[in-house]
């Protein structure tokens, strides 16, 4: 279902408060380093695809058997919250990450974190006898959190790692008391996306200045 109206903004900026931040999540933006941009069609393998934003109501959030089972499933690792340093063994993590893609692989994690962030960003690490082996990104709100960027070693797939560290960012948001966590952007219909629709109380952005509850696709 693709949508009726063409969506393509953008804009660069170097400062923004942790309000304006809320007020642009919730009207469908997002943003790599100073670039912000929001669009309401992408092209997925060829395809053209309506591009759908995602949020959780966190009031009604409640981790799912499987989730609860990745957060054990990973309790020996070592987790630190803090704020955003690019390491060389973090820039070495990328590029393993980074060959599981076979489209739109980007060049340097340099595409999706600056080091002037214009808000708060922080980073969770997470560790395996002193050695990272996943890395995730979350902006900070004034009643909000959202989730950048995350990469994890390829090696170690068999722990959902991408889900631990995103796991993660939403228990920083509860317990901060923040209101929404934001998933990013998906596609409709299969993409490589999908695990952001298996969360509970998502809701989705409609284009049109409505978030209304997610219903995955059959």
């Amino acid at each position: 279902m693709l949508a009726a109206d063409l969506i393509n903004q953008e804009f660069f900026t170097e400062s923004i408060t942790p309000q304006q931040l809320d007020l642009l999540l919730a009207n469908g933006w997002r943003h790599f380093g100073t670039h912000f941009f929001r669009y309401n069609l992408g092209v997925h393998e060829f395809e053209i695809r309506a591009v759908i934003p995602l949020r959780i109501r966190l009031a009604d959030f409640c981790f799912s058997k499987s989730q609860r089972r990745i957060l054990r499933k990973n309790a020996d690792l070592t987790t630190a919250l803090q704020p955003v340093r690019i390491t060389p063994e973090k820039e070495l993590l990328f590029d393993r990450h980074k060959m599981r893609f076979k489209f739109g692989i980007p060049d340097t994690i340099y595409d999706f974190i600056s080091l002037q962030s214009p808000c708060e960003t922080l980073e969770i690490n997470a560790c395996l006898n002193d050695r990272i082996i996943a890395a995730s990104f979350l902006d900070i709100g004034d009643n909000s959190v959202s989730s950048v960027y995350a990469m994890f070693e390829p090696a170690e797939s068999a722990r959902s790692l991408g889900i631990f560290t995103l796991l993660k960012e939403i228990e920083f948001a509860l317990k901060h008391g923040k209101e929404f966590f934001y998933l990013g952007y998906c596609y409709d219909g299969e993409s490589f996306y999908d695990y952001k629709k298996r969360f509970s109380a998502t809701e989705m952005y409609d284009w049109q200045g409505n978030w209304k509850r997610f219903e995955p696709e059959p």
